[in-house]
C-alpha cells in the first residue's frame, strides 16, 4: 500500500508505544463514543434495519460472485457515456496511469476528494515524485496533510487531533501550502472550518484536474457515486476540466435499485445521519457541464486474490463506514497509526493482510490486533463476520498453506515466531482425539492444583500479568458425571 507506511513496526510494538499517548487516547475515546452513541440512535429509528443489513450483504455477495461480468458492463457504460477506462493490476501500475494522465493535461496541481483507494496505493507520494502537488480538500484530510501526519480513521482521518492541535497546525502550516490562516484564529469549530474554507477556495477555483475515489459504481449505467458531508467533493467533481476517479473493483453494485439499499445503510452507520448532505453522481461527460474529460482507473491490488478466499472474501463487502472502528476496544486504545495501513481498526486487521499478504512482520501481526469480542460484527452494516475472518487469518499465519498470490495458487510457509503455538495446538488436538489421555491429564491437573503457579512462565507471562489464571476444579466433569451416576442410579 502507501509507501508512507513502509518500515512501520508490528502491531504489538506500535500499539505499546501509542497506548502511552494519553492525549491521543482521550481524543479517541471522546470521539468514538460520541459517534457510536449517535449511530445507535439513528439505526434504532428503522424497524427493518436487520433486513436492510441482510440485503446489503446479499447484494455485495452477488456482485462479487459475478464481478467479471459487472466490471465489463461498467466499462462499456462508462465508454458509451464519453469516459475512458483504465485497468491497474497493482498500486505501481495505478500510480503510473494517474501520473501520466495528469502530465497529459500539462498541470502540476490537482485537487482531491477524500479517497481510501488513493491512500492505499500511495498516490500523493507518487505524484510528488513526478513534480505534481496533490491538495487534499476534505477537512480532516487537510488537517492530516498540513500536519505532515498519517490518517488514523476511515471516516475521520484526524480523529486523533483535538481542536487546539488543529488550530496550531493551521497557524503553522497553512501559509506553506497556500492562503495562511486568519490572524487571531481560535479553536472554535466555526472559525476552524471558515479558515479551511478560505484556504481551499482558491485551490478549487484554480485547479484544472480533480482526483476522486467512489463509494459505489452502478454497473447498469456506469454511474459513480460519492457521498460526503462538507461539499468539498462536489467542488472537486464539478469545477475541474479533467476528472480522474481511482476506484477499487469491489465497489460495484449491479443496479440503481441496489444502490438505494446502501444509501440507507452507509450514512446511518458512518455519520449517524438519515442521509448524506451531499450525494454526488456522475456518468461519463456532458457537453458544457462539469469536467469535459473523465478517466476511471479500476484497481485490483490484491482484490481478486482476496476474492479467491471463500472465508476472507467477505471483507470485500466493506462500504468503508468505520462503524467497526468506533466500537473496537483495541482501536480505541491503540489508535489507527498502529495498524500501519490506510485501513485501521477491525476491517484493516482483515483487509490489509489479504491485500498485501502476510509476508511482513507487520501484516502477520494484524489478525491478532483484536480481542475477538464480536462488537465489530454486530455493527457492520453489511454483516462482515470480522471475528471469523480474524481466526481464519490467524490460522494462515501459524500454519501457512495454500493461498492465491497474483492469481496463482501458492503454498506459503508459516510466519516466524509461532513454533510454540503450533506445537501447543497440535498437542491439544492429539489430546482431544484420545479420550483416555484427556481423562488422565484432567485427573493429574486436579490432583496437583495446589502446586499450580499464579503466573504463567515464558510467553504466557504477558497474558497472566493482567488476568487471573482460572482455578482448576477439584474434580473433572467426566469424573463428576461418573460418580454421581453411580451414587444415584436410575
Amino acid at each position: 500500500m502507501s509507501g508512507t507506511y513502509l518500515g512501520m513496526p508490528a502491531f504489538p510494538e506500535a500499539a505499546n508505544k501509542s497506548t502511552q499517548n494519553t492525549r491521543m487516547r482521550a481524543n479517541l475515546t471522546h470521539a468514538t463514543h460520541t459517534i457510536r452513541d449517535k449511530r445507535a440512535k439513528a439505526v434504532a429509528e428503522l424497524e427493518d434495519w436487520a433486513q436492510l443489513r441482510a440485503a446489503g450483504a446479499a447484494i455485495k455477495d452477488r456482485a462479487l460472485r459475478h464481478l467479471d461480468r459487472y466490471l465489463e458492463q461498467t466499462e462499456a457504460a462508462v465508454v458509451a457515456a464519453g469516459g475512458h477506462v483504465h485497468w491497474a493490476a497493482d498500486a505501481e501500475e495505478a500510480n503510473a496511469i494517474v501520473t501520466e494522465l495528469v502530465r497529459m493535461t500539462g498541470e502540476t496541481e490537482v485537487v482531491k476528494v477524500k479517497s481510501m483507494a488513493t491512500q492505499e496505493i500511495g498516490l500523493n507520494d507518487a505524484l510528488a515524485e513526478a513534480g505534481i502537488t496533490a491538495y487534499e480538500t476534505d477537512l480532516a484530510e487537510l488537517i492530516v496533510q498540513l500536519g505532515d501526519d498519517l490518517p488514523s480513521h476511515i471516516l475521520v482521518p484526524a480523529i486523533h487531533r483535538n481542536r487546539s492541535e488543529i488550530r496550531d497546525i493551521f497557524n503553522d502550516a497553512m501559509g506553506k501550502w497556500g492562503r495562511p490562516a486568519p490572524e487571531g484564529l481560535t479553536d472554535r469549530p466555526a472559525e476552524l472550518a471558515d479558515a479551511a474554507r478560505l484556504h481551499l477556495r482558491e485551490k478549487f477555483l484554480r485547479a484544472k484536474v480533480g482526483i476522486s475515489g467512489a463509494n459505489f459504481m452502478v454497473a447498469e449505467t456506469g454511474t459513480l457515486v460519492v457521498v460526503e458531508s462538507e461539499g468539498n467533493g462536489r467542488m472537486c467533481l464539478t469545477l475541474p476540466e479533467t476528472l480522474i476517479s481511482v476506484v477499487g473493483i469491489e465497489k460495484i453494485v449491479p443496479s440503481w435499485q441496489d444502490l438505494e439499499v446502501f444509501l440507507q445503510l452507509l450514512p446511518r452507520s458512518s455519520t449517524a445521519e438519515r442521509m448524506n448532505p451531499y450525494t454526488s453522481m456522475w456518468t461519463g461527460t456532458t457537453d458544457a457541464d462539469g469536467p469535459q474529460t473523465f478517466h476511471l482507473v479500476l484497481i485490483d491490488n490484491g482484490r481478486t486474490d482476496t476474492l479467491a478466499d471463500t472465508i476472507g472474501r467477505q471483507a470485500l463487502r466493506c462500504i468503508r463506514c468505520s462503524a467497526c472502528l468506533n466500537v473496537c476496544p483495541v482501536y480505541e486504545r491503540a489508535g489507527g497509526h498502529a495498524y500501519g495501513s490506510a485501513y485501521p481498526g477491525p476491517i484493516g486487521a482483515i483487509l490489509t493482510p489479504q491485500l498485501r499478504g502476510i509476508q511482513s512482520e507487520l501484516d502477520a501481526s494484524l489478525p491478532y490486533a483484536s480481542s475477538l469480542c464480536g462488537a465489530c460484527y454486530e455493527v457492520c452494516p453489511v454483516a462482515i463476520d470480522i471475528p471469523e475472518v480474524l481466526v481464519h487469518l490467524r490460522e494462515r499465519v501459524v500454519e501457512g498453506g495454500e493461498v492465491t498470490i497474483h492469481g496463482n495458487r501458492t503454498i506459503i510457509k508459516p510466519a516466524k515466531g509461532h513454533a510454540a503455538e503450533r506445537a501447543a495446538m497440535r498437542a491439544a488436538r492429539w489430546t482431544l482425539d484420545h479420550p483416555a489421555a484427556l481423562r488422565t491429564g484432567q485427573r493429574l491437573a486436579s490432583r496437583t492444583r495446589r502446586l499450580h503457579p499464579k503466573r504463567l512462565p515464558g510467553p504466557g507471562r504477558a497474558w497472566s500479568e493482567t488476568r487471573d489464571i482460572p482455578t482448576v476444579p477439584a474434580e473433572s466433569f467426566r469424573d463428576w458425571w461418573q460418580r454421581t451416576r453411580e451414587e444415584n442410579p436410575k
